[in-house]
């Protein structure tokens, strides 16, 4: 019988455990996603266009592949956010303002100075990219294409959440701003109403001595115009009480360079993140398929 009891109380504990951690999944911030999927599978097949004669045959023969994938884990994030959550975000801005000094780039020194935490709940998402990168480099190098295929897709969406001024925020979706939905209307209406019209002039991969560092750059670069694209929201919406044509319009006057801008260089960033792994994979000769 004592055994039968301290049975029936480690279920009931386990049971109030698992409840409790559900409650506390559905009471954490649950970010949208704010580059939808036309927008992160523009920026891997844009990123094909920026690669050397040396590599771009691989990539274009994957090139369906590698826009289907990108999106991978976006989905993730949806299904499992309590997990996923972190790899998606940085907030800069709960480190003070620019350029952001308490936060250090190097992920030991980082952990050393806050905890695991409390680094996690403002997002990894520099870091992730660095291991993606490293990841991709390993595949090549071993010539396993199949896992190249995989963590090119995987790193090309995460290089282009750096882009993403939202994806920088603790105001990731405009609840501090008054703004709700703000992501979504920047980074994915946007894009699905107008991006047949996107005037991307992309640049030519380059070699990225320091992948994670240049992650940093790149949020801190989209974390920049944050403040323009939310006034353009406002001013946009002025004189109505729904998300019109006539709003998007004016939304896409003012914020679309910005939008164009930041998807523009994430397809250069993802090409040059690309080409970085072959580089320091070796240059291996890459199948045509």
């Amino acid at each position: 019988m004592l055994r039968s009891g301290s049975l029936a109380l480690r279920n009931t504990a386990a049971g109030t455990a698992a409840v409790v951690a559900a409650f506390s999944a559905l009471m954490l911030p649950q970010p949208a996603r704010a580059w939808g999927a036309g927008a992160e599978r523009l920026v891997a097949t844009k990123a094909i266009d920026t690669l050397p004669p040396d590599i771009r045959g691989f990539f274009t023969a994957n090139r369906e592949f590698l826009s289907h994938h990108a999106t991978d884990p976006s989905d993730w994030l949806m299904r499992t956010p309590l997990t996923e959550r972190r790899n998606h975000f940085l907030y800069l801005d709960h480190y003070g303002k620019f350029p952001f000094d308490a936060l250090p780039r190097d992920y030991k020194a980082a952990l050393g100075k806050f905890s695991k935490s409390k680094l996690e709940s403002a997002g990894v998402l520099p870091w992730q990219i660095g291991v993606y990168s490293q990841k991709l480099t390993a595949a090549m190098r071993d010539h396993d294409w199949a896992e190249v295929r995989l963590d090119a897709a995987y790193l090309a969406a995460y290089v282009s959440q750096t882009h993403d001024p939202f994806h920088t925020t603790e105001d990731f979706d405009g609840h501090l701003s008054g703004q709700p939905g703000i992501d979504l209307r920047f980074g994915t209406n946007l894009v699905d109403r107008y991006s047949l019209f996107f005037p991307m002039h992309t640049d030519d991969a380059v070699f990225i001595s320091d992948p994670t560092g240049h992650a940093f750059d790149a949020a801190m670069a989209a974390h920049a115009s944050l403040e323009s694209v939310l006034l353009a929201d406002r001013r946009a919406r002025a004189g109505f009480s729904d998300y019109t044509d006539e709003y998007y319009d004016r939304f896409y006057n003012v914020a679309g360079a910005i939008l164009i801008r930041q998807l523009t260089d994430a397809a250069s960033d993802v090409g040059s993140y690309w080409l970085t792994a072959w580089i320091n994979a070796g240059r291996p000769q890459l199948p045509l398929q």
